[in-house]
């Protein structure tokens, strides 16, 4: 892949081809302020450009000829459901509903100084919408990398996942601390308090945040929280991982009867948004394995769904 240079001039051509399909999934007002930006689009679609995804691959299947395959293309349906799909947005009002009601509950029962309660949240697909840079991924077939997220994230326009700002602004009023536990790199804790203020949501300071540092296990920082005094009220998040370091690094028949275990506690303790893009469910598809191909991704996929059994003619 040819790398780009950027000048101020630029060649209008070049960048727009390079820079729609991310732009197109903004929200436009995002979008106008973006070209107002010029340097800071030209370098975001520098980065872009580098690493591009290889062509699509030919993954072979026992049962099928060999097949020309986009690796991003089983991404789509997800994406158009976080994006598209009114049924996204009422099962996360329904959470953050959900996440309310415990929390006067809790209130309502416990007396004592509520800035020592406190609500422990994840970030990515919990407060922040990030479907946009996995929409890019589609349309540039771009794999994954902390290199062109780390640009996503510096750009602080992710939209708020819905209900998410309504049940901030809610336990901010009743005094309750927030705490931001997130696997987002620690370099990124500027751009995304930046983020977070323009969305107008409340406690957004260096103290209320737990970014990742040596490992993406929550585990230490959700107990540094308790250390410190707070009662863990309620634990928001997309992956369970956000609740409980039991659901980390574990195949998906292990994660599903701990979720079956663990059933007295959704819609109590633990508040779960939907997150159909991806997650440790995911991970455990391929094994935990960062470092096999996309065609080995493809096959992976294909083989671990369960379809009925159609008796033969």
């Amino acid at each position: 892949m040819a790398r780009l240079e950027f000048t101020p001039e630029g060649s209008p051509r070049r960048l727009n081809t390079a820079i729609n399909p991310l732009a197109n999934s903004l929200n436009t007002r995002y979008f106008r302020a973006m070209k107002q930006m010029p340097y800071a689009i030209g370098f975001l679609m520098i980065a872009l450009t580098l690493g591009c995804a290889h062509p699509a691959g030919r993954p072979q299947d026992q049962n099928q000829d060999t097949l020309e395959v986009d690796h991003r293309e089983y991404l789509t349906a997800a994406t158009l459901f976080v994006q598209q799909s009114a049924e996204y947005v009422a099962l996360c009002h329904q959470a953050y509903a959900t996440a309310q009601h415990k929390l006067a509950e809790h209130l309502n029962h416990h007396i004592g100084d509520p800035a020592r309660y406190a609500v422990v949240l994840d970030l990515d697909e919990t407060v922040l919408d990030n479907s946009a840079y996995t929409a890019w991924q589609i349309q540039a077939n771009q794999s994954f990398s902390y290199e062109t997220w780390a640009l996503w994230t510096d750009l602080a326009v992710a939209p708020e996942v819905p209900g998410a700002g309504d049940f901030l602004r809610f336990a901010d009023s009743l005094g309750v601390t927030l705490f931001y536990i997130s696997n987002r790199d620690t370099s990124a804790l500027q751009p995304t308090m930046s983020n977070m203020r323009n969305l107008g949501l409340p406690q957004v300071d260096e103290a209320h945040f737990r970014l990742k540092t040596h490992t993406s296990d929550k585990t230490e920082r959700r107990a540094a929280v308790e250390a410190a005094g707070f009662e863990i009220v309620l634990l928001i998040g997309d992956n369970l991982g956000d609740h409980h370091e039991k659901y980390d690094k574990q195949a998906n028949d292990v994660r599903r009867q701990l979720a079956e275990d663990d059933r007295h506690h959704f819609g109590h303790r633990y508040i779960v948004l939907p997150n159909p893009l991806y997650g440790t469910w995911e991970g455990a598809v391929y094994g935990f394995n960062r470092d096999i191909s996309d065609d080995e991704r493809w096959k992976l996929r294909r083989d671990a769904l369960q379809p009925f059994k159609a008796k033969q003619p």
